[in-house]
């Protein structure tokens, strides 16, 4: 198994309709095959804690069954599309990939 952890750091100024485009956008993700869950949120109103990151828009998790279904999604022309109408939407991407 392979997690793959993605937060998505987003303009300060970006409207509603681009974050819920974005939103969209990272939804459309599961039809990549290899794709066993995937799960979209954003900071949870949990306690302020200095190890707690709150600075992002968005938290993505993809959980797949080996390396291979991972790397196959990072070519995969679905995710690319996501990249390509989203990608000036935010400041930064931090990932984790966990196995």
């Amino acid at each position: 198994m392979l997690v793959h952890l993605v937060r998505f750091y987003l303009k300060p100024d970006l409207p509603a309709e681009r974050r819920s485009a974005l939103r969209a956008g990272l939804e459309s993700l599961r039809a990549v095959p290899g794709v066993r869950h995937l799960f979209v949120g954003t900071p949870a109103p949990v306690p302020a804690r200095p190890v707690i990151d709150t600075e992002y828009g968005f938290a993505l998790t993809v959980i797949f069954d080996d390396v291979a279904g991972h790397d196959a999604y990072q070519t995969h022309p679905v995710h690319l599309k996501f990249v390509a109408d989203h990608k000036d939407s935010w400041t930064r991407v931090a990932v984790v990939d966990a196995a």
